[in-house]
């Protein structure tokens, strides 16, 4: 019995042998939609990626389960706030690393050797200003987009702004505020070795939202999804250019909080993400 499954799963491995067969072919095809899925929208339910890809429950998870098997997927349970219901929590699946790869990245060895350059050379904070001037032109790109949105749309703005450059992203409602998620990120790899460029980026969020920013959780650091709060008094009072509705003094200077991980980052594959819908499982490890 082992040796005729042994024998059943060699061709997929290999993936030479079975290519080209109309059930490969298929079974392969909807698996990549599967993972695009996620990509583009984050954890999902076996239910959101029914509903989304037009298939039934049980196909999607016969699907799910041979991705988790490949080490694609990882699946924790689904964080509720508020009161939790009957039953057990649905559980959310998101891409690891490896699944991650499979998908394009603006990023290749060749950058992280030339930022070592940079920093053995002119030292850290020369990193640091490389990172700001990389986005200071996408910072001046997404402007006209997230100004003029209604304040309490700019995170949303923001978000699909990032979203048609490959980010991936969303704004969602959170306690306190909003959070903007982002499920892809280009540069993880070298930023993993180089917090500046999501400082950067964080920086510019500040300055775009007109208010102060929390940096909760990076894929760079190990996390399924970069997750930043936006706090929701700033988000309903904060003018574009960070003034105050009704404010007659100086604008208010934008500023990114950090926490205790942001001053010292864990290194990859230390879980401290605190996104709403999917931190557990996102982290990359079956925690939930």
């Amino acid at each position: 019995m082992e040796n005729a499954r042994t024998s059943e799963e060699a061709p997929r491995r290999a993936t030479v042998p079975g290519a080209g067969t109309p059930e490969h072919d298929g079974h392969e095809g909807t698996r990549h939609r599967v993972t695009r899925s996620i990509v583009e929208h984050g954890p999902s339910t076996a239910a959101d990626l029914a509903e989304r890809l037009e298939l039934t429950p049980a196909g999607v998870r016969r699907h799910l389960d041979a991705l988790l098997a490949e080490g694609v997927l990882v699946a924790g349970e689904q964080r509720v706030y508020g009161r939790r219901g009957r039953g057990r929590p649905a559980k959310l699946f998101a891409l690891t690393d490896a699944g991650r790869s499979g998908f394009h990245q603006e990023y290749d060895e060749l950058a992280a050797e030339a930022l070592s350059f940079v920093a053995e050379r002119l030292g850290s904070e020369a990193v640091a200003t490389f990172a700001r001037e990389r986005l200071a032109a996408r910072e001046e790109r997404y402007r006209p987009s997230v100004e003029s949105a209604p304040t309490g749309e700019r995170a949303r703005a923001l978000a699909e702004a990032l979203s048609a450059d490959g980010y991936a992203a969303s704004a969602r409602p959170a306690p306190g505020g909003e959070q903007l998620c982002q499920h892809h990120c280009p540069v993880a790899h070298v930023a993993e070795r180089f917090p500046q460029l999501c400082e950067a980026e964080a920086e510019v969020f500040a300055r775009l939202l007109g208010t102060h920013v929390q940096r909760l959780a990076t894929i760079a650091h190990g996390d399924g999804v970069c997750t930043t709060h936006v706090p929701a008094v700033q988000a309903e009072t904060a003018g574009p250019t960070g003034r105050r509705t009704g404010s007659s003094g100086p604008p208010a200077a934008p500023s990114v909080s950090k926490t205790s991980e942001d001053r010292n980052p864990p290194r990859r594959g230390t879980s401290r993400s605190r996104e709403s819908t999917a931190a557990d499982p996102a982290s990359g490890r079956t925690t939930s």
